[in-house]
């Protein structure tokens, strides 16, 4: 099988990438970032990649028409950008999504798009079944415009599906592992892990009470696989992630303890982090029974587990950094 992977340099799409050249596809990658997370597998035989954008229709067009099947993982990802660039956020996510989806659909390609939990807003209903109502703040507060952004490409996919195009939504829930972000930056378990590696105090935002559900990598892998080749996935919306509830609190001193740091939890407003524009999500659970009942999938790594291998890749990529000397 042909496959293209938009952000396939990314986090996700590197270990996407990593799994469907395991199985023997062959695997285009796009992307207009670096190529870090996936330069072990630069001079694979059945490995191409273009650094360009989804914003690109000439691209897309000749990527499409190569391919059976398209992972579109390609975003603007992050609360550090929703609350200081919506418009970037916007831009992307829904016309991008947009130049993928019309042109598998003048092609005839399957589609799998990559959503989020952030979908279902601050619904207070837990756990969220995919057919839950969406539950938002208003359009004044920008941590709302990445939650629109990828609903309005749900709609997308659904709109060209009645117009034939064969589409996969899966909606992650806190995906983490080896490869995450940079040091230090991005998401809360990349951040707390670099802080406690450094011996730097671990900084909950809040009171620490909010919860979430962590799925690791290779589960959350193993459900896009599934969803890009499985008949039975074609058409459907999918939560992928695990139904364990853990505060950020307890996460925090779970990595404290895993990475035998002496780091100390320090607790900070929201308004010191993200500014005013932050409206933060008390508790975010799936209802995982479809992904595991159609994709065939259930998440099998504990946080323990997948903590301990995030730590350690993140200790040698500390490990590996080139240091700076000083000249006096």
């Amino acid at each position: 099988m042909k496959v293209l992977i938009t952000g396939g340099a990314g986090f996700l799409g590197s270990h996407l990438a990593d799994a469907l050249l395991d199985r023997g596809d062959e695997v285009f990658l796009l992307d207009e970032g670096p190529t870090t997370k996936i330069r072990h597998r630069l001079g694979h035989e059945k490995l191409h990649f273009t650094q360009d954008s989804v914003m690109n229709e000439v691209i897309m067009e000749e990527l499409i028409a190569r391919v059976d099947l398209v992972y579109h993982l390609a975003a603007v990802v992050g609360v550090e950008h929703y609350v200081v660039d919506p418009y970037r956020v916007l831009n992307v996510n829904v016309n991008g999504t947009q130049n993928v989806l019309k042109w598998a659909c003048k092609l005839a390609r399957r589609v799998v798009f990559a959503s989020t939990s952030e979908v279902y807003g601050r619904n207070a209903k837990v756990p969220w079944r995919e057919d839950d109502d969406r539950v938002l703040g208003p359009t004044s507060i920008d941590r709302w415009c990445y939650s629109t952004s990828k609903a309005v490409g749900e709609h997308f996919c659904l709109a060209y599906a009645k117009l034939g195009l064969p589409v996969t939504i899966l909606r992650y829930f806190n995906v983490y592992g080896p490869r995450l972000d940079g040091m230090g930056v991005g998401r809360v378990v990349t951040i707390f892990v670099s802080q406690a590696l450094r011996g730097d105090p671990l900084t909950v935002v809040g009171d620490g009470r909010q919860t979430r559900c962590f799925t690791f990598e290779s589960d959350a892998i193993a459900a896009t696989v599934a969803a890009g080749v499985r008949p039975e996935a074609v058409g459907g919306v999918f939560n992928v992630g695990c139904n364990v509830e853990v505060s950020i609190r307890m996460l925090a001193e779970r990595i404290i303890h895993l990475s035998g740091s002496t780091s100390k939890i320090q607790h900070v407003s929201p308004e010191a982090v993200y500014g005013r524009s932050y409206e933060d999500i008390p508790r975010r659970v799936p209802d995982i029974q479809r992904m595991q009942e159609i994709l065939g999938v259930k998440a099998m790594v504990s946080l323990d587990e997948g903590l301990r291998e995030t730590i350690e890749a993140f200790r040698r990529e500390m490990e590996e950094a080139p240091s700076h000397g000083s000249c006096d």
